[in-house]
């Protein structure tokens, strides 16, 4: 016990490490944190990079999509992953900005590192970050360029995903906004800040082209069904969630059969019993079952003799979505459905796109709606699906705040501007922290710049130079030949509440890995290593 070595390390566990001091603590923690920013920096924007993530179950991620980048990647720096929960909290929140979140804070760091090198406190640093978020949100009211007057009207609703969608996939923005625009106006409640984003689906169908997909009233289930029956209009549904089968007793018997008369009888007992559940289903007015179970071959005999149409749905969270659309009760014993616990359809068929069946179930008043996306390749399905959920997302955002703010970098350099006005009149070494706050916001513009294939140092200079002169909405121009454009006018709209959150989160995170000044690891739990080459064992003999 007392032989263990001098100082610090002699409170700790043997293995156990720490590390203190400046150069040893923060500054590695940052540099673990820029490297993070570093890779989602570049699918930032219209025209950011993919990145293709092999996770440890090897399956395959071509996204540019940052919570997906995070969640994949596994990070395990402690000091990174506080940055992750930000992005994590955002994506939560609302559902995009994320990568802003952690694009932010590698360059908030990258900043707090200039000045720590200078000889400038960390506390100073952090009051300086506070002073200038605080400011930031001032400064954002004013900016507010358009409103969401209307959540009913899919034109207003288009215009509030676009720039969302853009993002993600340029070049797809028009139909998919129309797409989710037609969802969301068709499930949207009577209150619309109880707007729930589960209420419009996404079904994905390999084969086309995303021009041809579609948006379903009701659910799209991409199987076909069971039984013969492929079409019912105007139809009443029984759920299921335990299966279409003959119980099985719990103690095991033993019967003896002597002849073959007894052998041909054996099963007709059980035919029956079957004949007359399915015929008491029947009786009930139903027309459509639903099994959240398996379904056994006598069952399915007599469901096709009585024209039954079944489909069989093994997700127990697809079968409540099912039971919400079509508004019945899932029944989970054996017997016929009393007349409170079925649904109601107005059409539910079954039909084929790409060599793939498509059950659809048609209801009068959708709780629940389908995007059914088409595409050649799963990889760009994934995608699809990710931009549609983030435009959700904003729909979601916009039923609690309609307010926009211009997109394309502009609010960022015009806050940047008014920050480094601020800045000067700061006394104090807070004053350096402001001003770095202010260059951190930046990063946006640059790397829209820069992905876009523009000369950043110009873009900035040129949006300064615009912004000077009272143009607040201009912004980076991502696609034509000039560098700049008017946001406001071009229809790029940034969601205001959005942007408020991702920098406060961002700055949370920031703020965290400032504050440690000591890293404490005790040695690792664990049992002995796996033998070199994998296996091991008597069996690897």
């Amino acid at each position: 016990m007392f032989n263990q070595s001098t100082g610090f390390q002699s409170l700790l566990k043997e293995g156990g490490r720490h590390f203190s001091g400046v150069d040893e603590t923060l500054l590695k923690n940052i540099e673990a944190c820029k490297n993070l920013a570093q890779i989602t920096k570049t699918s930032l924007g219209p025209y950011g990079m993919n990145k293709l993530i092999v996770n440890h179950l090897g399956k395959h991620f071509v996204t540019s999509d940052t919570n997906t980048m995070v969640t994949e990647l596994e990070v395990m720096h402690p000091a990174a992953k506080l940055v992750v929960m930000g992005a994590k909290a955002q994506e939560q929140e609302c559902g995009d900005a994320t990568n802003f979140v952690v694009s932010f804070s590698g360059e908030l760091l990258m900043r707090a590192e200039e000045l720590l090198k200078e000889g400038i406190h960390a506390v100073d640093i952090l009051k300086g970050y506070e002073l200038a978020q605080m400011k930031t949100l001032e400064f954002i009211e004013p900016l507010k360029v358009w409103s969401c007057k209307d959540l009913r009207s899919q034109e207003e609703l288009q215009k509030c995903v676009k720039t969302a969608i853009a993002s993600k996939q340029l070049g797809f923005e028009a139909p998919l906004a129309r797409l989710v625009a037609e969802a969301c106006v068709q499930v949207m409640p009577a209150t619309p800040s109880k707007f729930d984003v589960d209420s419009v689906r996404v079904t994905k169908i390999q084969g086309g082209s995303p021009d041809s997909s579609f948006v379903v009233q009701g659910m799209a289930i991409a199987r076909g069904p069971s039984g013969v029956e492929t079409c019912k209009e105007k139809a009443k549904v029984a759920v299921y969630a335990a299966g279409i089968e003959s119980q099985s007793t719990e103690t095991k018997g033993t019967v003896l059969l002597e002849s073959a008369e007894q052998l041909q009888n054996y099963t007709k007992g059980e035919e029956q019993r079957m004949d007359e559940f399915i015929k008491s289903i029947k009786d009930a007015g139903v027309d459509v079952v639903i099994s959240g179970g398996s379904i056994s071959e006598i069952a399915g005999h007599f469901l096709n003799k009585y024209k039954i149409m079944v489909l069989k749905i093994v997700s127990k969270f697809e079968l409540k979505r099912v039971c919400r659309t079509v508004g019945a009760t899932s029944i989970i014993r054996t017997g016929p459905p009393l007349p409170e616990e079925l649904g109601y359809v107005e059409s539910i068929k079954v039909e084929e796109y790409a060599s793939q069946k498509l059950t659809i179930l048609k209801t009068r008043d959708a709780k629940i709606a389908t995007i059914v996306l088409r595409s050649a390749s799963p990889n760009v399905l994934d995608e699809l699906e990710r931009a549609v959920d983030n435009a959700v997302n904003v729909v979601r955002c916009v039923a609690k705040d309609p307010h926009f703010l211009p997109g394309a970098g502009a609010t960022e350099i015009e806050l940047a501007h008014q920050l480094q006005q601020f800045g000067a009149t700061v006394p104090g070494l807070d004053q350096y922290a402001v001003l770095k706050f202010a260059e951190a916001l930046e990063v946006v513009p640059k790397i829209l710049a820069e992905n876009s294939g523009h000369n950043h140092t110009d873009a900035i200079t040129l949006l300064y130079s615009e912004h000077q002169q009272g143009k607040k909405n201009i912004g980076i121009d991502v696609e034509g030949g000039s560098i700049v454009l008017d946001a406001a006018e071009n229809g790029i709209l940034d969601h205001a509440e959005s942007k408020k959150w991702a920098i406060r989160f961002a700055l949370d995170a920031v703020l965290t890995v400032l504050h440690v000044d000591q890293i404490i690891m005790a040695k690792q739990a664990g049992g002995p290593g796996a033998p070199q080459g994998g296996g091991g064992g008597r069996d690897a003999d």
